[in-house]
């Protein structure tokens, strides 16, 4: 859906109005469209140049990615990246702003900011656990303030997981994460702290077989998309209704694509069933269909309930374990539940919609330590406000304040989800297990 306050404040009148009466001003965002993965050099900083540091430098390199760690003022930066690891005192934390005061009016617009981080919970030190645990309070308030489009994000280290940087530092400093702001990863958390080279950075996921759930359309479709881009085979799975939206994004992807309800008593083995005969197995499971039956509590009908939930969590976890169950999905696999900005931060009459997405969350994360010792990832994406056909039917007023309340004052597209699901489905993202990811621009309001 078009967003034609973006386009107001970017012609002339408009530029002129946003700066005298100090109104949101939406930045055009960059995207991924092919070729390198950063147009422009990532400057580097550490506060003790130890091995996270080399591990940061060994990244960058298997990402193509042009670095360096000595600050010219005449350069301008496409990347920030400062290994915070080695500070284990509250005094220590100057260093942070030592490295970043110097160097932010020389970052570009849509530039990004990676601060890495070791686990709080692994800290051997008080002052190691408060520093380290005070790198969230700096990323989330450096995002707020980068503005032009730009992002910060953590990334925290399990102790030995730093050789499985690659993926996830080059989703972070790439346009694949345009909407991504904010946020805070944790590798290595389940226990899986290795993650195998990426053969194809172009391809990461050749070879690969994934299945999308509501796939016809809108999200699903931009993730049965992102999905085959980046190599895989793709299966999706909607309703009957949608058959002929559904075969017709197959055929064009060249993948297969799966009829029936998810819900249904028999859809975990008609899954099952499909992805044996013709695959034998399947490597990303992306659970992405919902629905809404919005009414405020006190008018709530149980079979509204129900079903929201049922489509978001109850089917997703009887599927999930179905396939598991019969050893369907492979080693090293996938498992991606699609939660929101709703299950975090609640919202007015989505008691059933915000509890569904909070069951996700909860669903996932306790999946992933049930499944690392199989080398499966389980990980939630939760989307805020995105442009999809649904928010048409929003009233403007709401539609507007969902656009302008986070740092990027404006909606996500569906391909910004999809990027985040690539990026945890590669198999370079093996130590990315347990995660919240949210996909919203950093929300002003609720959560991050």
């Amino acid at each position: 859906m078009t967003d034609r306050y973006q386009d107001l404040a970017h012609n002339p009148i408009g530029k002129f109005l946003v700066k005298n009466l100090g109104l949101p001003n939406p930045p055009y965002l960059e995207r991924y469209e092919g070729g390198p993965l950063v147009k422009g050099t990532v400057l580097t900083g550490s506060a003790t140049n130890g091995p996270v540091s080399k591990a940061v430098t060994t990244a960058l390199k298997a990402n193509r990615i042009e670095a360096t760690g000595v600050r010219a003022d005449s350069m301008k930066y496409k990347g920030l990246v400062f290994d915070a690891t080695g500070i284990d005192s509250a005094a220590g934390l100057v260093a942070l702003q030592e490295f970043f005061t110097p160097v932010l009016r020389q970052l570009q617009g849509c530039g990004r900011v990676v601060v890495i981080g070791s686990l709080p919970a692994e800290a051997d030190t008080e002052g190691a656990a408060i520093a380290q645990r005070a790198l969230e309070g700096f990323t989330r308030s450096l995002a707020k303030e980068v503005g032009n489009g730009s992002s910060a994000n953590l990334v925290y280290l399990a102790e030995g997981s730093e050789g499985a940087l690659a993926s996830t530092l080059g989703f972070f400093l790439s346009p694949k994460s345009a909407y991504v702001s904010g946020q805070v990863v944790r590798l290595g958390a389940t226990g899986i702290t290795e993650a195998p080279a990426v053969k194809d950075i172009e391809k990461p996921l050749a070879g690969k077989v994934a299945l999308v759930t509501g796939a016809s359309r809108g999200l699903g479709a931009a993730d049965m998309r992102t999905l085959a881009r980046d190599g895989a085979t793709v299966i999706g799975l909607d309703v009957p209704p949608l058959q002929e939206d559904l075969k017709t994004l197959a055929e064009e992807l060249g993948g297969g694509f799966i009829v029936g309800d998810i819900t249904a008593d028999d859809a975990p083995a008609l899954i099952a069933d499909y992805v044996r005969k013709h695959h034998g197995g399947v490597d990303i499971i992306v659970h992405n269909a919902g629905i809404t039956r919005d009414k405020r509590l006190r008018n709530m009908k149980a079979e509204n309930w129900q079903l929201v939930v049922d489509i978001s969590v109850g089917a997703p976890q009887r599927i999930t374990d179905h396939l598991l169950d019969e050893g369907l999905i492979n080693e090293g696999g996938r498992v991606v539940g699609i939660a929101s900005i709703a299950g975090i931060a609640g919202n007015n009459g989505q008691t059933n919609y915000a509890s569904a997405k909070a069951g996700v969350i909860g669903w996932i994360q306790a999946l992933a330590p049930r499944v690392a010792d199989r080398g499966i990832t389980a990980n939630v994406v939760a989307p805020g406000f995105m442009e999809t056909e649904m928010v048409k039917t929003i009233p403007l007023g709401i539609r507007e304040a969902g656009r302008r309340m986070n740092s990027m004052s404006q909606g996500g597209q569906p391909v910004d989800v999809a990027e985040a699901i690539a990026w945890l489905s590669s198999p370079g993202s093996a130590a990315v297990s347990g995660n919240v990811v949210g996909v919203n621009g950093q929300m002003l309001l609720g959560a991050s």
